[in-house]
C-alpha cells in the first residue's frame, strides 16, 4: 500500500512534464509533415520542369530534322537547277560555235578572193623588192668592208691602250709594294722600340722593388739588432738570400 501512494504522489508532482512531451511530438510531426509536403511539391514542380524541357528538346529535335530534310531538298533542287543551267549554257555555246563557224567561213571565202587579188600585187612587189635587195646587198658589202677596216683600227688602238694601262698598273703595284715594305719596316722598328721600352720599364720596376726590399730588410735588421743581437747572423744570411733571388729574377 505505501508503494502505490508514492507512485500517485510522483504523478501528481510532475504534471507539466507529460504535457510538454506531447506538445513536442505534435510540433515535430507538424514540421515533418509540412517539410514532406513541401518536398513533394518541389518534386512535382521539378518533374513538370523536366517534362517541359524534354518536350522542348523533342520539338527542337523535330525542327532540326525538318530543317535538315529541307536543306537536302534545297540542295537537290539546286543541283537539278544547276544541271539545267549547264545544259542551257551548252546549247548556247553550241549555237554560238555554229554561228562563229559560219561567220568564219564567210570571212575565209572573202579572204580567198582578196588573196587572189593580192597575189598579183605581191608578185609585182616581189620583183621590185628583188631589185631593191640587190642594191642593198651591194651597199651592205661596202659597209662591211668599211666596218672591218674600222674594227682593225679599233683593235690596234685598244691594244695600245691596254699596254699603257698594264704599264701604269705595274708602276702602281711596284709603288704599293715599296709602301708596304716601308710600312713593315716602320712596324718592326716600332715593335723593337716598344720591346726596349717595356724591358727598360721592367728593369726600372725590378730596381725599384729591389730598393724597397733592401729598405725593408735594413729596417728589419736594425729592429732585430735592437731586439735580439743573437739573430744578427741569421738576418744577414736571409738578406743575402733575398738579394740573390732578386738578381735571378
Amino acid at each position: 500500500m505505501p508503494k502505490k501512494k508514492s507512485i500517485k504522489s510522483k504523478n501528481k508532482r510532475n504534471p507539466s512534464k507529460g504535457g510538454n512531451g506531447l506538445a513536442k511530438i505534435a510540433t515535430i510531426t507538424t514540421k515533418s509533415l509540412s517539410s514532406a509536403f513541401m518536398n513533394f511539391k518541389k518534386n512535382q514542380e521539378i518533374k513538370k520542369i523536366k517534362e517541359i524541357k524534354l518536350k522542348k528538346l523533342q520539338e527542337n529535335n523535330d525542327l532540326i530534322k525538318e530543317k535538315k530534310e529541307l536543306r537536302i531538298w534545297e540542295e537537290k533542287l539546286k543541283k537539278e537547277d544547276n544541271k539545267l543551267r549547264l545544259k542551257e549554257d551548252e546549247l548556247r555555246t553550241k549555237e554560238r560555235d555554229i554561228k562563229t563557224r559560219e561567220d568564219l567561213q564567210k570571212i575565209e571565202n572573202e579572204r580567198l578572193v582578196k588573196k587572189d587579188e593580192n597575189l598579183i600585187l605581191i608578185t609585182n612587189d616581189l620583183r621590185n623588192k628583188e631589185k631593191e635587195l640587190k642594191i642593198k646587198e651591194e651597199e651592205q658589202k661596202r659597209k662591211d668592208i668599211d666596218l672591218k677596216v674600222r674594227e682593225e683600227e679599233q683593235k690596234s688602238l685598244e691594244l695600245k691602250e691596254k699596254r699603257k694601262r698594264d704599264r701604269a698598273l705595274k708602276i702602281i703595284k711596284e709603288e704599293e709594294e715599296k709602301q708596304k715594305q716601308l710600312e713593315n719596316i716602320k712596324i718592326k722598328e716600332w715593335e723593337e722600340k716598344f720591346d726596349r721600352e717595356q724591358k727598360a720599364k721592367e728593369h726600372r720596376e725590378n730596381l725599384r722593388e729591389q730598393r724597397l726590399r733592401e729598405k725593408e730588410l735594413e729596417k728589419l735588421r736594425s729592429f732585430e739588432e735592437k731586439e735580439n743581437p743573437v739573430n744578427k747572423d741569421f738576418s744577414t744570411g736571409l738578406e743575402k738570400f733575398e738579394i740573390d733571388k732578386t738578381k735571378e729574377n
